[in-house]
């Protein structure tokens, strides 16, 4: 589905990806996993061309994607959910969902969508008309991902989902995360430091450091890998 090929990129005079090769397979969750700088972030970005490409490719269902602008990307079916809280706090639940899908000019199918979407997060249903300011972490973070699911991608790049969560948010949202992977067939690929809890639910993972991959493969097996170990100390037990 995503082939990036010897990717470089970064943000002015800073190279932050040197040599980037990646690939993600159709109906997967990936995972990226590194130090703090180690460029998981800027990958996200890079794809949904919110970083500077200097070099390298990014191949989308046999398209280069490399300069196509935001909105292109999300009518090709690509969603990105950046870390932190970015809902519309004034906003209602309902109207956050709906600039999901502001491309469309169909208002049967933004209904459709919107039917689609609850029924992935059903505790969404009761709070549509409040505004976003008066949720949970927990909640916010299901109306992020939520209004990226607006557009039905196929492809879903999640940044730091679990960030400033407690522990029994994170279980819940990596729950939702693997339930729209199995039910819609979404590809999902995410930057996590919750490690123990994003591999329960990641196919593959990536290690990287300084801007590189040192280390990939099945979830498995890169479990018992020593670069994961060396990269998180004590986070695995």
């Amino acid at each position: 589905m995503l082939q990036i090929k010897q990717l470089h990129a970064g943000y002015e005079d800073l190279n932050v990806l040197k040599g980037i090769d990646l690939e993600l397979k159709p109906g997967s969750v990936s995972v990226l996993m590194g130090p703090n700088g180690a460029g998981k972030s800027t990958l996200l970005r890079a794809i949904f061309n919110l970083a500077s490409i200097t070099g390298g490719e990014i191949v989308y269902r046999g398209q280069d994607i490399v300069g196509l602008a935001t909105h292109n990307l999300i009518e090709l079916g690509i969603a990105y959910v950046p870390q932190g809280k970015i809902n519309f706090s004034t906003l209602t639940v309902q109207e956050n969902l709906l600039i999901g899908a502001y491309h469309l000019q169909d208002k049967k199918a933004m209904a459709t969508n919107l039917e689609t979407v609850l029924n992935v997060f059903p505790q969404l249903q009761d709070r549509l008309a409040s505004r976003s300011y008066v949720l949970s972490g927990g909640q916010q973070q299901m109306v992020a991902m939520a209004r990226a699911l607006m557009n039905l991608p196929d492809l879903l790049l999640l940044d730091e989902p679990s960030l400033g969560l407690a522990p029994g948010l994170v279980k819940e949202t990596f729950a939702h995360i693997r339930h729209l992977n199995q039910e819609f067939s979404v590809t999902v690929l995410i930057v996590e430091h919750n490690i123990k809890s994003v591999l329960a639910i990641a196919d593959f993972g990536y290690i990287m450091a300084a801007g590189r991959i040192i280390a990939a493969g099945d979830t498995q097996n890169l479990r018992q890998s020593d670069a994961l170990r060396q990269v998180f100390v004590g986070e695995l037990e």
